[in-house]
């Protein structure tokens, strides 16, 4: 059933003036459970109050009517108000309520909600009925409701158009829409970095065959020619800067990240430059999130693809310069042999023999002018991406540079029809800093974060994670704690086994961050370890979560 604080929420009840009797509701059907009402509130309050004033204007106004007609007003009124407000990705709260002159008026609401499927509620007439619905599919729906007084037999019937919350994933093929350097998507001819504390508009509805209506978008962020340290903070245009993170930066440095941004109203996203220097940035889009079915997403348990450094997934050796291969991804580490369109990576450059970048784009096509991972000589650097994948099943990864590197990847997750997980962007928040209150991480331990939300399925969680302060040189690994919050609780909970993949990679003295699209699993706790054997301060910032049907 609807909770309270959706209840309370409930608000835009609509009247619908009494129609002629029909058929009556069949009393010996079988009735779902009706909640009781929801805990006391301003919100809810003025749900109450409001609900109250339209069922006294839609009364006054049927009474004069039936005056002026000249017929009783015992029995003439007889309508049905509905509220209804979305609740998360996949469900919608419903409020229901008749108003009539009969005397112990019982009613049967039918509630049909636009997928095949009907409930029916029952509640005495001026009572209000709290009900839920979780829908396969995200979108737009129509929810008809017909109240029906079980004796008289009149009834009546009111509509109402609702689009769910939830998002699902487009692939669009890796493009640039932001270049300060040369003044792509910034409105000029020529390039200007951003200055210091300022911020420049990214325009993503409505950009190349990216749609209107779009929710969020993937975008990977690169800081580059940056003249002071500092990071980028990527958030919807017209909503308050968040006191969070996207890419972590110093003097000199050429560092990406990827992003999975919410879309302000006006369809741009804002990038703010929070250094003492100018910085140049650049933004890259793979794919956007639409109110409507596309491709759900699928979290799997991590696992490497590829490690050229022992033949794993592709050859053995470094990658030439200025040469591709390919990645088989369908059918691999969890994912099925057929129907994904995107999937969820993190892909590390290692040993590089010079400074350059890596590009991963589906098969079938033409390597960008994109990029997804930058490196310098001797440099081992991770990022997180989300690549279309081809008609074959593969992507392919351009090595950029002229001279060879090593290249790793692992999966964590796919997007694909049959997913059941739908997008949902939330505020930015910081979940966690260990520099606040808390010690560094210790080498070799974990940090467990519970992400369980009441009356939500959660399939995984989009975070940005940081290090900083580190101690020595190491990498993170994030995976799904086999303990629930419970089993802690209860002094039940086991050690878990640290995964073989890794997220981001650090030495001493580095601030570095990654996007982590971390499952979930059965406990709706993650852990983050830190696989280094000397300390560092961890922070984790949350933006969104995927909710199951």
């Amino acid at each position: 059933m609807i909770s309270a604080a959706v209840a309370a929420a409930a608000v835009g009840f609509v009247p619908v003036t009494a129609q002629a009797a029909g058929p009556s509701a069949d009393p010996g059907r079988a009735a779902t459970t009706t909640s009781p009402a929801p805990a006391a509130g301003s919100a809810k309050d003025a749900a109450v109050k409001d609900l109250a004033a339209k069922k006294a204007e839609a009364k006054a106004d049927a009474k004069a009517r039936s005056a002026a007609s000249g017929r009783a007003q015992q029995g003439e009124y007889f309508d049905v108000f509905m509220g209804a407000v979305n609740s998360n990705a996949h469900s919608v709260g419903l409020a229901a309520s008749a108003s009539t002159d009969l005397t112990n008026s019982f009613v049967a609401y039918d509630i049909d909600w636009g997928d095949g499927t009907i409930d029916r509620e029952y509640g005495m007439a001026g009572t209000n009925v709290y009900v839920n619905h979780r829908y396969a599919e995200v979108g737009a729906h129509k929810i008809t409701i017909t109240a029906t007084d079980t004796y008289h037999k009149v009834s009546a019937t009111t509509t109402q158009d609702i689009v769910l919350d939830g998002s699902e994933f487009t692939p669009h093929t890796p493009t640039r829409l932001l270049d300060t350097r040369d003044g792509t998507g910034t409105g000029t001819s020529a390039g200007r970095p951003v200055a210091p504390y300022t911020t420049t508009r990214v325009k993503i509805a409505g950009n190349g065959a990216i749609p209107a209506g779009v929710t969020a978008v993937a975008l990977n962020i690169t800081a580059t020619n940056a003249s002071a340290g500092g990071h980028v903070i990527a958030y919807a245009s017209g909503t308050k800067q968040p006191a969070t993170s996207n890419v972590n930066f110093v003097a000199g440095q050429t560092v990406p990240n990827l992003a999975i941004v919410p879309v302000g109203e006006d369809g741009y996203v804002e990038l703010a430059n929070r250094s003492e220097g100018p910085v140049d940035l650049i933004a890259d889009v793979t794919g956007y999130f639409t109110r409507s079915a596309a491709s759900g997403y699928t979290s799997v348990k991590p696992s490497r693809l590829v490690d050229t450094r022992a033949g794993l997934g592709a050859a053995a050796g470094q990658v030439a310069g200025r040469t591709t291969f390919g990645v088989q991804v369908a059918g691999q580490g969890g994912l099925p042999a057929a129907g994904v369109t995107a999937v969820a990576l993190n892909i590390t450059a290692t040993g590089p023999k010079g400074s350059g970048h890596l590009t991963a784009f589906p098969s079938g096509q033409q390597a960008p002018s994109t990029s997804s991972v930058n490196f310098t000589a001797g440099q081992t650097v991770a990022n997180a991406v989300i690549v279309p994948v081809g008609p074959d099943g593969k992507i392919n990864i351009r090595n950029g540079a002229w001279d060879p590197a090593d290249v790793i990847v692992d999966v964590t997750g796919y997007y694909s029809a049959d997913g059941k997980a739908a997008y949902l962007p939330m505020e930015p928040e910081r979940r966690f800093d260990s520099r606040t209150g808390t010690w560094p991480l210790a080498g070799q331990d974990y940090h467990y974060e519970s992400m369980w939300t009441s009356g939500r399925a959660l399939e995984a969680v989009v975070l940005n994670v940081t290090v900083t302060n580190t101690q020595g040189s190491g990498h993170l690994a994030v995976a799904p704690d086999p303990s629930s919050v419970d089993d802690r609780i209860a002094g039940k909970a086991v050690r878990p086994t640290p995964p073989d993949s890794s997220v981001l990679n650090w030495t001493k003295g580095a601030t570095v961050s990654n996007l982590v699209q971390a499952s979930t699993g059965t406990s709706g706790v993650i852990d983050i370890w830190n696989r280094g054997w000397e300390p560092t301060d961890l922070i984790v910032d949350i933006f969104g979560t995927y909710e199951k049907n």
